[in-house]
Protein backbone atom coordinates (compact mmCIF):
# COMPACT_ATOMS: atom_id res chain seq x y z
CA UNK A 1 0.00 0.00 0.00
CA UNK A 2 1.24 3.47 -0.86
CA UNK A 3 2.34 5.79 1.92
CA UNK A 4 0.69 8.70 0.11
CA UNK A 5 -3.00 9.43 -0.10
CA UNK A 6 -4.64 10.09 -3.51
CA UNK A 7 -7.46 12.62 -3.89
CA UNK A 8 -10.82 11.16 -4.79
CA UNK A 9 -12.34 12.22 -8.14
CA UNK A 10 -15.80 10.88 -7.29
CA UNK A 11 -17.18 14.32 -6.51
CA UNK A 12 -15.98 15.96 -9.73
CA UNK A 13 -18.63 17.93 -11.62
CA UNK A 14 -18.49 17.58 -15.43
CA UNK A 15 -20.03 19.78 -18.12
CA UNK A 16 -21.30 19.17 -21.62
CA UNK A 17 -18.84 19.78 -24.44
CA UNK A 18 -21.72 21.53 -26.21
CA UNK A 19 -21.60 24.27 -23.56
CA UNK A 20 -17.83 24.42 -23.30
CA UNK A 21 -15.92 27.32 -24.87
CA UNK A 22 -13.62 25.89 -27.55
CA UNK A 23 -11.15 27.49 -29.96
CA UNK A 24 -11.08 25.04 -32.88
CA UNK A 25 -13.76 23.50 -35.07
CA UNK A 26 -13.73 21.85 -38.54
CA UNK A 27 -14.59 25.17 -40.20
CA UNK A 28 -11.13 26.35 -39.13
CA UNK A 29 -9.30 23.36 -40.61
CA UNK A 30 -7.09 23.50 -43.67
CA UNK A 31 -8.52 22.33 -46.97
CA UNK A 32 -7.08 19.76 -49.36
CA UNK A 33 -6.26 21.15 -52.80
CA UNK A 34 -6.14 19.61 -56.24
CA UNK A 35 -2.49 20.28 -57.24
CA UNK A 36 -3.42 20.35 -60.94
CA UNK A 37 -6.07 23.06 -60.56
CA UNK A 38 -5.21 25.10 -57.47
CA UNK A 39 -4.39 28.80 -57.77
CA UNK A 40 -2.57 31.01 -55.31
CA UNK A 41 -5.89 32.36 -54.06
CA UNK A 42 -7.17 28.86 -53.38
CA UNK A 43 -3.95 27.95 -51.59
CA UNK A 44 -4.18 31.00 -49.32
CA UNK A 45 -7.85 30.35 -48.61
CA UNK A 46 -7.02 26.73 -47.79
CA UNK A 47 -4.72 27.64 -44.90
CA UNK A 48 -6.08 26.82 -41.44
CA UNK A 49 -7.67 29.71 -39.55
CA UNK A 50 -5.54 28.81 -36.58
CA UNK A 51 -2.46 30.30 -34.85
CA UNK A 52 0.33 31.51 -37.18
CA UNK A 53 -1.62 30.95 -40.41
CA UNK A 54 -4.44 33.13 -39.11
CA UNK A 55 -2.02 35.73 -37.74
CA UNK A 56 -0.28 35.93 -41.10
CA UNK A 57 -3.63 36.71 -42.71
CA UNK A 58 -4.23 39.39 -40.08
CA UNK A 59 -0.81 40.95 -40.76
CA UNK A 60 -1.63 41.00 -44.47
CA UNK A 61 -4.87 42.82 -43.66
CA UNK A 62 -2.88 45.35 -41.63
CA UNK A 63 -0.52 45.94 -44.57
CA UNK A 64 -3.36 46.31 -47.08
CA UNK A 65 -5.16 48.70 -44.73
CA UNK A 66 -1.97 50.74 -44.29
CA UNK A 67 -1.55 51.01 -48.04
CA UNK A 68 -5.15 52.15 -48.44
CA UNK A 69 -4.78 54.76 -45.69
CA UNK A 70 -1.39 55.88 -47.09
CA UNK A 71 0.39 54.89 -43.91
CA UNK A 72 4.02 53.71 -43.91
CA UNK A 73 4.96 50.09 -44.49
CA UNK A 74 8.60 49.93 -43.46
CA UNK A 75 10.73 46.90 -44.26
CA UNK A 76 13.82 46.40 -42.11
CA UNK A 77 16.05 43.66 -43.50
CA UNK A 78 19.25 41.81 -42.84
CA UNK A 79 21.72 40.52 -45.42
CA UNK A 80 20.12 37.08 -45.62
CA UNK A 81 17.18 38.54 -47.55
CA UNK A 82 19.50 39.25 -50.47
CA UNK A 83 21.57 36.09 -50.05
CA UNK A 84 18.58 33.78 -50.39
CA UNK A 85 17.38 35.46 -53.58
CA UNK A 86 14.47 37.59 -52.39
CA UNK A 87 15.50 40.90 -53.98
CA UNK A 88 13.04 40.57 -56.92
CA UNK A 89 10.13 40.16 -54.49
CA UNK A 90 11.18 43.16 -52.40
CA UNK A 91 11.60 45.25 -55.56
CA UNK A 92 8.16 44.18 -56.78
CA UNK A 93 6.56 45.34 -53.52
CA UNK A 94 8.46 48.64 -53.73
CA UNK A 95 7.25 49.23 -57.28
CA UNK A 96 3.66 48.38 -56.37
CA UNK A 97 3.70 50.95 -53.58
CA UNK A 98 3.34 48.31 -50.88
CA UNK A 99 6.68 48.99 -49.17
CA UNK A 100 7.27 52.69 -48.51
CA UNK A 101 10.71 52.53 -46.86
CA UNK A 102 13.50 49.94 -46.88
CA UNK A 103 16.04 49.95 -44.05
CA UNK A 104 18.94 47.50 -44.22
CA UNK A 105 22.12 46.74 -42.37
CA UNK A 106 25.34 47.46 -44.24
CA UNK A 107 25.94 43.76 -44.96
CA UNK A 108 22.72 43.75 -46.99
CA UNK A 109 23.90 46.78 -48.95
CA UNK A 110 27.17 44.99 -49.71
CA UNK A 111 25.36 41.95 -51.11
CA UNK A 112 23.07 44.23 -53.09
CA UNK A 113 26.00 46.16 -54.61
CA UNK A 114 27.99 43.02 -55.43
CA UNK A 115 25.01 41.40 -57.11
CA UNK A 116 24.14 44.52 -59.10
CA UNK A 117 27.69 45.27 -60.23
CA UNK A 118 29.28 41.86 -60.70
CA UNK A 119 26.49 39.30 -60.59
CA UNK A 120 27.82 37.39 -57.60
CA UNK A 121 27.95 37.70 -53.81
CA UNK A 122 28.22 35.72 -50.56
CA UNK A 123 31.81 34.57 -50.61
CA UNK A 124 32.96 31.29 -49.08
CA UNK A 125 34.10 32.55 -45.68
CA UNK A 126 35.31 29.17 -44.42
CA UNK A 127 37.76 28.89 -47.31
CA UNK A 128 38.88 32.50 -47.63
CA UNK A 129 39.47 33.16 -43.92
CA UNK A 130 42.22 30.54 -43.79
CA UNK A 131 44.79 32.78 -45.47
CA UNK A 132 43.41 36.26 -44.76
CA UNK A 133 41.57 36.77 -48.06
CA UNK A 134 38.10 36.91 -46.49
CA UNK A 135 36.44 40.23 -47.18
CA UNK A 136 39.29 41.58 -49.27
CA UNK A 137 37.41 42.01 -52.56
CA UNK A 138 38.98 45.23 -53.79
CA UNK A 139 36.16 46.25 -56.11
CA UNK A 140 33.52 45.97 -53.39
CA UNK A 141 35.39 48.08 -50.88
CA UNK A 142 36.44 50.76 -53.31
CA UNK A 143 32.99 51.09 -54.92
CA UNK A 144 31.18 51.57 -51.61
CA UNK A 145 33.81 53.36 -49.52
CA UNK A 146 34.80 55.87 -52.18
CA UNK A 147 31.18 56.71 -52.93
CA UNK A 148 30.48 57.26 -49.23
CA UNK A 149 33.45 59.61 -48.96
CA UNK A 150 32.42 61.55 -52.06
CA UNK A 151 28.74 61.78 -51.09
CA UNK A 152 29.51 62.80 -47.52
CA UNK A 153 31.58 65.75 -48.77
CA UNK A 154 29.65 66.82 -51.86
CA UNK A 155 25.98 66.02 -51.17
CA UNK A 156 23.35 65.80 -48.46
CA UNK A 157 22.38 62.29 -49.58
CA UNK A 158 22.22 59.41 -47.16
CA UNK A 159 24.07 56.09 -47.35
CA UNK A 160 21.41 54.10 -49.22
CA UNK A 161 20.48 56.93 -51.56
CA UNK A 162 24.11 57.46 -52.55
CA UNK A 163 24.67 53.79 -53.36
CA UNK A 164 21.41 53.43 -55.28
CA UNK A 165 22.25 56.48 -57.38
CA UNK A 166 25.79 55.20 -57.99
CA UNK A 167 24.57 51.77 -59.14
CA UNK A 168 22.29 53.41 -61.69
CA UNK A 169 24.95 55.87 -62.85
CA UNK A 170 27.39 52.97 -63.30
CA UNK A 171 24.86 51.20 -65.54
CA UNK A 172 25.39 48.06 -63.47
CA UNK A 173 24.70 44.97 -65.53
CA UNK A 174 22.42 43.43 -62.91
CA UNK A 175 20.85 46.62 -61.54
CA UNK A 176 17.38 45.20 -62.22
CA UNK A 177 17.78 43.05 -59.09
CA UNK A 178 19.18 45.84 -56.90
CA UNK A 179 16.92 46.93 -54.05
CA UNK A 180 19.03 50.07 -53.60
CA UNK A 181 18.62 51.06 -57.25
CA UNK A 182 14.89 50.25 -57.33
CA UNK A 183 14.21 52.39 -54.27
CA UNK A 184 16.20 55.29 -55.68
CA UNK A 185 14.35 55.11 -58.99
CA UNK A 186 10.96 55.07 -57.24
CA UNK A 187 11.80 57.82 -54.72
CA UNK A 188 11.33 55.34 -51.89
CA UNK A 189 13.62 56.01 -48.92
CA UNK A 190 16.29 53.32 -48.60
CA UNK A 191 18.54 53.57 -45.57
CA UNK A 192 21.68 51.71 -44.56
CA UNK A 193 22.57 51.33 -40.89
CA UNK A 194 26.21 50.47 -40.29
CA UNK A 195 28.03 49.27 -37.19
CA UNK A 196 31.67 50.09 -37.86
CA UNK A 197 33.89 47.03 -37.72
CA UNK A 198 31.17 44.52 -38.64
CA UNK A 199 31.52 44.45 -42.42
CA UNK A 200 34.14 43.47 -44.98
CA UNK A 201 34.48 46.99 -46.43
CA UNK A 202 35.60 48.24 -43.00
CA UNK A 203 38.83 46.23 -43.12
CA UNK A 204 40.16 47.73 -46.33
CA UNK A 205 42.41 50.80 -46.86
CA UNK A 206 39.62 52.64 -48.71
CA UNK A 207 37.53 52.73 -45.51
CA UNK A 208 36.84 56.16 -44.01
CA UNK A 209 35.21 55.89 -40.60
CA UNK A 210 34.13 59.51 -40.56
CA UNK A 211 32.34 59.27 -43.92
CA UNK A 212 30.72 55.94 -43.03
CA UNK A 213 29.50 57.27 -39.71
CA UNK A 214 28.17 60.49 -41.20
CA UNK A 215 26.31 58.71 -44.00
CA UNK A 216 24.77 56.15 -41.65
CA UNK A 217 23.78 58.95 -39.24
CA UNK A 218 21.95 60.73 -42.04
CA UNK A 219 20.07 57.51 -42.74
CA UNK A 220 19.14 57.16 -39.08
CA UNK A 221 17.43 60.55 -39.30
CA UNK A 222 15.71 59.60 -42.56
CA UNK A 223 14.35 56.45 -40.91
CA UNK A 224 13.14 58.43 -37.89
CA UNK A 225 11.35 60.77 -40.29
CA UNK A 226 9.48 57.82 -41.82
CA UNK A 227 8.68 56.35 -38.41
CA UNK A 228 7.07 59.60 -37.24
CA UNK A 229 4.21 58.94 -39.68
CA UNK A 230 3.20 55.67 -37.99
CA UNK A 231 0.33 57.47 -36.32
CA UNK A 232 -2.93 55.56 -36.24
CA UNK A 233 -1.71 52.90 -38.63
CA UNK A 234 1.21 51.51 -40.55
CA UNK A 235 3.38 48.41 -40.35
CA UNK A 236 7.03 47.74 -39.55
CA UNK A 237 8.47 44.43 -40.75
CA UNK A 238 11.79 43.11 -39.52
CA UNK A 239 13.16 40.31 -41.66
CA UNK A 240 16.36 38.63 -40.54
CA UNK A 241 18.08 41.33 -38.50
CA UNK A 242 18.79 40.03 -35.01
CA UNK A 243 20.54 43.06 -33.48
CA UNK A 244 21.29 46.13 -35.62
CA UNK A 245 17.86 47.06 -36.96
CA UNK A 246 15.85 46.21 -33.83
CA UNK A 247 18.18 48.53 -31.91
CA UNK A 248 18.09 51.27 -34.56
CA UNK A 249 14.29 51.04 -34.78
CA UNK A 250 13.81 51.47 -31.04
CA UNK A 251 16.00 54.57 -30.96
CA UNK A 252 14.42 56.12 -34.07
CA UNK A 253 10.97 55.49 -32.57
CA UNK A 254 12.05 57.20 -29.36
CA UNK A 255 13.31 60.21 -31.34
CA UNK A 256 9.98 60.54 -33.13
CA UNK A 257 7.98 60.30 -29.90
CA UNK A 258 10.34 62.65 -28.07
CA UNK A 259 9.74 65.27 -30.76
CA UNK A 260 6.02 65.12 -30.06
CA UNK A 261 4.79 62.74 -32.74
CA UNK A 262 2.15 60.37 -31.36
CA UNK A 263 3.51 57.26 -33.02
CA UNK A 264 0.94 54.71 -31.84
CA UNK A 265 -1.59 52.27 -33.24
CA UNK A 266 0.67 50.55 -35.76
CA UNK A 267 1.62 46.91 -36.22
CA UNK A 268 5.02 45.24 -36.21
CA UNK A 269 6.14 41.79 -37.29
CA UNK A 270 9.37 39.87 -36.96
CA UNK A 271 10.30 37.15 -39.44
CA UNK A 272 13.29 34.94 -38.67
CA UNK A 273 14.43 31.34 -38.57
CA UNK A 274 14.63 31.35 -34.77
CA UNK A 275 13.18 33.56 -32.05
CA UNK A 276 15.71 35.97 -30.62
CA UNK A 277 15.61 38.45 -27.75
CA UNK A 278 16.08 41.84 -29.41
CA UNK A 279 13.65 41.42 -32.31
CA UNK A 280 11.03 40.10 -29.90
CA UNK A 281 11.26 42.92 -27.37
CA UNK A 282 12.46 45.82 -29.57
CA UNK A 283 10.21 45.16 -32.57
CA UNK A 284 7.26 43.01 -31.48
CA UNK A 285 6.61 43.94 -27.85
CA UNK A 286 7.88 47.32 -26.62
CA UNK A 287 6.94 49.57 -29.58
CA UNK A 288 3.33 48.30 -29.73
CA UNK A 289 2.53 48.06 -26.02
CA UNK A 290 -0.82 49.68 -25.12
CA UNK A 291 -1.42 50.85 -28.71
CA UNK A 292 -0.85 48.42 -31.60
CA UNK A 293 -0.08 44.81 -32.28
CA UNK A 294 3.08 42.74 -32.72
CA UNK A 295 3.44 39.46 -34.63
CA UNK A 296 6.18 36.83 -34.63
CA UNK A 297 6.70 34.35 -37.49
CA UNK A 298 9.34 31.66 -37.39
CA UNK A 299 10.54 30.06 -40.62
CA UNK A 300 12.99 30.29 -43.48
CA UNK A 301 12.93 33.61 -45.34
CA UNK A 302 13.01 31.92 -48.73
CA UNK A 303 9.64 30.34 -47.90
CA UNK A 304 7.95 32.90 -45.65
CA UNK A 305 8.59 36.06 -47.67
CA UNK A 306 7.32 34.69 -51.02
CA UNK A 307 4.22 33.53 -49.13
CA UNK A 308 3.76 36.94 -47.52
CA UNK A 309 4.26 38.72 -50.84
CA UNK A 310 1.73 36.53 -52.63
CA UNK A 311 -0.83 36.98 -49.87
CA UNK A 312 -0.44 40.77 -49.89
CA UNK A 313 -0.93 41.02 -53.64
CA UNK A 314 -3.91 38.71 -53.48
CA UNK A 315 -5.49 40.79 -50.72
CA UNK A 316 -4.97 43.99 -52.70
CA UNK A 317 -6.39 42.47 -55.88
CA UNK A 318 -9.55 41.47 -54.00
CA UNK A 319 -10.00 44.99 -52.78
Amino acid sequence: MSKFKQISLSGIKTISIRNRKSKVSPKDFGRVLDPKKARVSEFVDSLPRILAANELKELVRDIERSRRKKKPVILMMGAHVVKVGLAPLIIDMVRRGIITHVAMNSAASIHDVETAMWGQTSEDVAVNILDGRFGMSKETGEFINRELVRASRETSNGYGEALGKKIIASKARYRSVSILAACYERDVPVTVHAAIGTDIIHQQPSMDGGATGEMSFRDFKILANSIKDLKGGGVVLNVGSAVILPEVFLKALTVARNLGHKVQGFSTANFDMIRQYRPQVNVVERPTQRHGRGYTFTGHHEIMIPLLSAMIKLRISRG
